[in-house]
């Protein structure tokens, strides 16, 4: 899939992939509203991507983050006047994170000499998610209805799917990822693959044919299975070490080898097992 612009990846269903970290935003047509998944990063990328939503239609543009980090709802700002629906979790975890997130990532952009960039970022006003839910809700486009799933804490504690089932597309954010390891660094491994595995089971889901993860390409059910499958095997090594054999990090590290995860990854996921396992 080429990127910077529109693909269909369902009737009126279509997915807009950007360069910048492999992003995938969202767009749901229906007959009175259009659904916009995402927002992108600063307040000019939310702006050129709601010049290329009006590009596709006119209508009424609705909003939903399906969770809060920066790459996916910083751009909120170039919908303001638009209904922007998230978990109440995200809204909590934006004005808690945010300006963390904002100071790496704009230490990032520094490092590697795109200024420009870093002052968007600077610039970017954070705006929050408003219509606040913290279970399953369906929106009404006209003429098509999709629905906003939790199903427990995965990537984050407010992760959202987004299903089109007339369309049998579902957009799962970052719980699921392409081209990369499932990020860790907010995550909760014990329960993120029996989270996804209680959203595959919605009746709005599991007749689905597609799925957009939050970056990379548009896959299949079977790539989602395969995913939860990993992410399952991840959770079970690390309980059973955290149960058995203590709480040390090499040691739970070393019983998660041989998932084919990176060792970044698998760190970031023991640490965050030690964190969450004493937290609840």
């Amino acid at each position: 899939m080429s990127r910077e612009r529109w693909h269909e990846v369902g009737p009126a269903v279509l997915v807009r992939r950007h360069a910048e970290l492999d992003l995938n935003c969202g767009l749901v047509v229906g007959e009175q509203r259009a659904l916009v998944v995402d927002t992108n990063s600063t307040t000019a990328r939310g702006a050129e991507l709601a010049a290329a939503v009006r590009e596709v239609t006119r209508l009424e543009p609705v909003v939903v983050n399906t969770h809060a980090h920066y790459d996916h709802c910083f751009g909120n700002a170039a919908f303001r006047d638009s209904q922007i629906y998230g978990h109440v979790g995200a809204a909590d975890g934006l004005r808690s994170t945010a300006e963390h997130q904002r100071a790496q990532a704009i230490a990032h952009l520094q490092s590697v000499d795109r200024a420009q960039e870093a002052v968007d970022l600077e610039q970017t006003e954070v705006v929050l998610p408003f219509y606040l839910i913290d279970s399953d809700t369906a929106v009404d486009l006209g003429g098509r209805t999709v629905h906003l799933l939790f199903g427990g804490r995965a990537h984050t504690d407010h992760d959202l799917a987004v299903a089109v089932p007339d369309a049998g597309v579902t957009f799962w954010g970052d719980m699921l990822e392409h081209g990369a390891d499932p990020a860790m660094e907010d995550s909760y491994p014990l329960e993120w693959a029996a989270s996804m595995h209680e959203l595959s089971r919605r009746e709005q889901v599991r007749e689905g044919t597609v799925a957009v993860p939050g970056h990379g390409d548009v896959v299949d059910p079977a790539f989602v299975s395969a995913q939860v499958e990993q992410l399952g095997h991840l959770a079970t090594c690390l309980t059973e070490r955290l149960l058995h054999r203590g709480r040390e990090l090499d040691g739970l590290v070393e019983c998660a080898r041989g998932l084919g995860l990176q060792e970044e990854t698998l760190r970031a996921a023991a640490m965050r097992a030690l964190e969450t396992a004493a937290t609840g």
